[in-house]
């Protein structure tokens, strides 16, 4: 299809403002029905989920692991918590695809085909991340943790890991929303090589400081210790490597298919 014709159908596709409002309305009561029902199934699951969550604690610790809470509510209140986190992940899907149904009329079709990979890449990724606080970060963060006790003997006291159900779930949430927000970062970096805003080279050349700026942000995202941060500085540096490699692909795919197209341009007849 041509430019001409992209125009053509994003012309077609304009509405009054009040139209672009109705719609979005029905976009986000779609976005919202979606996150409650999730809501309410996390909710009812809740407990069952939060003892998944606690299988890579039990697996160091052992199974006479023992968690405790200290408010009357406490437990109840993360529940809700829980729900919530569970919810987001559950109904991505679907708000995402409510946010790309209603910009898309606005995009160009090659635009449109573009924008979609970047789309679905963005939860996978995510979900990765998530799975290497959940299968690697954790259990490590959990072995540190609980060499750390102290066996009560003369004049010492005994110093022993009891966590609180509140502050396991909160720390767990906390790395892996900063895991999966790190994990986009091939994501965000290929997307704007595509558009053309920086350039592999450019990435090399920032590699330097890069080094710095992931322990920076490792240090925000992450608990004060330096277990943490290195856990998450050390992926980060290694997905920036992906990344520059993913924008230099992109890059190459550019050139070839502009080749391409300046080939097909020449080789049709003048009218």
């Amino acid at each position: 299809m041509s430019r001409e014709d992209d125009e053509k159908e994003i012309e077609a596709s304009k509405a009054p403002l009040m139209e672009h409002l109705i719609e979005l309305r029905s976009r986000l009561i779609k976005a919202l029905i979606a996150f409650g029902i999730a809501f309410v199934g996390c909710f009812f699951f809740a407990k069952t989920i939060y003892d998944v969550l606690t299988w890579p604690f039990v697996w160091v610790a052992g199974p006479d692991s023992k968690f405790i809470y200290t408010g009357l509510l406490e437990y109840f209140v993360v529940q809700l918590k829980l729900a919530m986190f569970g919810a987001a992940f559950i109904s991505f899907p679907v708000v995402a695809t409510q946010l790309y149904m209603f910009v898309a009329p606005g995009l160009y079709r090659h635009e449109r085909h573009a924008f979609l990979p970047y789309l679905i890449a963005t939860p996978i990724m995510f979900i990765l991340g998530a799975m290497v606080v959940y299968g690697a970060v954790w259990p490590m963060l959990t072995r540190f943790s609980i060499g750390m006790q102290q066996l009560g003997g003369e004049g010492q006291a005994t110093i022993e890991l009891l966590p609180k159900v509140d502050d396991y779930l909160s720390l767990m949430m906390r790395l892996i929303f900063a895991f999966g927000i790190a994990f986009q970062l091939p994501v965000i970096l290929t997307l704007l090589g595509r558009v053309g805003i920086i350039t592999s080279d450019q990435l090399k050349s920032k590699r330097r400081y890069f080094i710095v700026v992931a322990f920076v942000i490792a240090a925000v995202l992450t608990p004060p210790d330096v277990l943490s941060q290195m856990s998450l500085a050390i992926p980060l540096l290694l997905l920036y490597e992906l990344s520059v490699l993913s924008v230099r692909w992109v890059e190459r795919k550019a050139v070839a298919d502009k080749a391409k197209a300046d080939a097909a341009a020449a080789a049709k007849p003048a009218e």
